[in-house]
């Protein structure tokens, strides 16, 4: 790819790190969207406390460890090129698990903080079912949030986040909770008071039994 393509889409070619079962014996799968900042190994490290037989755990890595430059409460267009890049980033990872032939409604679409907007916009704008979505502290990307359409056809959702959280508002994970739900998802929102912006075990429980749910 040139250097006028990769400014463009700065995430094409970067690493998949994978783990858990191999994608061609697989009943189901987890794409993991890492935070701003981290590796995608922090993510991957999820897979002790959420972690079920028969999944395989895939794991994309941002260019710069960095899906998109600003915050997710900024324009929309102020986080281009690199937000779309991640967008695409995420396409190639659900296309290559479903040659393998894993379909979307076995597929759990999780991230923690960056990575958790990045899960639940790509899913808000591109709907259909899939196994689950699970935001760890974020919400739907914008200013303002844009009109999607399509239908999530019940597709499991839980949002977590503290209250107050200094980088997501409780305010945009309530809104983005009532926009997947008119979407048709089955959403779950649990604010914690005090926790910051971390995972506890609750959530961690949750989003356990939903995995557990795909290969039962």
């Amino acid at each position: 790819m040139s250097s006028d393509a990769n400014a463009h889409n700065p995430h094409w070619g970067q690493p998949v790190l994978a783990a858990g079962e191999p994608l061609a014996t697989a009943a189901a799968a987890a794409v993991l969207l890492h935070g701003r900042g981290a590796p995608a190994e922090s993510i991957l490290s999820l897979i002790p406390d959420i972690g079920q037989p028969g999944f395989a755990y895939l794991a994309p890595q941002a260019e710069g460890h960095t899906w998109y430059p600003h915050s997710f409460l900024r324009p929309v267009a102020q986080n281009e090129p690199r937000l779309s890049s991640a967008l695409a980033a995420v396409e190639a990872v659900l296309a290559h698990i479903e040659a393998a032939g894993v379909s979307a409604e076995k597929v759990i679409l999780l991230g923690f903080s960056q990575g958790a907007c990045l899960a639940l916009e790509y899913a808000a704008r591109n709907a259909r079912r899939y196994g689950g979505v699970v935001g760890f502290s974020g919400g739907l990307i914008g200013a303002t949030l844009r009109p999607y359409s399509g239908s999530l056809e019940h597709t499991p959702v839980f949002l977590g986040s503290g209250d107050p959280d200094a980088h997501v508002p409780a305010s945009r994970v309530s809104e983005s909770a009532e926009v997947l739900t008119r979407m048709g998802a089955a959403v779950t929102k649990r604010l914690y008071p005090g926790i910051g912006h971390t995972i506890i075990q609750d959530e961690l429980d949750t989003v356990k039994a939903m995995l557990a749910a795909l290969v039962k």
